[in-house]
């Protein structure tokens, strides 16, 4: 399968709600609201294949020092092919100088990021104020 990464590039409201919905994101519930996040993110990674969206992720940061990725997902057919990694990989070159490069994990996510070098932040835990039902 020939997949196709992708920094900064287009986005249709369809094809991200029902990428979203197959993983159970309540952000799908707010399809407006997700768009203009994920358009106006300092960089989009998207993956594709054939043509058919099948992974999006986000960053967010101050430009300088701190990057932090809110969103990254695979359509769950096609977890366990590497596709996560290619975009994490793209997102980790432009960020590389960053002093801090941050995301959120639980579940399976854990090992995935450990394995891009991620660790937890000495004894940090957590913390917000969430409208969502999937964590």
């Amino acid at each position: 399968m020939d997949i196709q990464v992708e920094l900064n590039g287009e986005i249709e409201e369809n094809e991200v709600i029902s990428l979203y919905r197959a993983n159970e994101w309540s952000s799908a519930d707010k399809p407006k609201q997700l768009l203009a996040a994920l358009r106006n993110s300092h960089t989009l990674v998207t993956a594709r294949a054939n043509g058919k969206l099948v992974g999006v992720g986000n960053a967010i940061t101050d430009g300088h020092l701190v990057v932090y990725y809110p969103h990254m997902l695979v359509h769950p057919l096609h977890h366990g092919k590497g596709i996560g990694r290619k975009m994490m990989e793209a997102m980790l070159s432009v960020y590389s100088g960053f002093h801090q490069q941050m995301l959120t994990a639980d579940g399976e996510a854990i090992a995935f990021y450990q394995a891009l070098g991620f660790e937890r932040a000495g004894k940090t835990e957590s913390m917000w104020v969430y409208k969502g039902t999937e964590h």
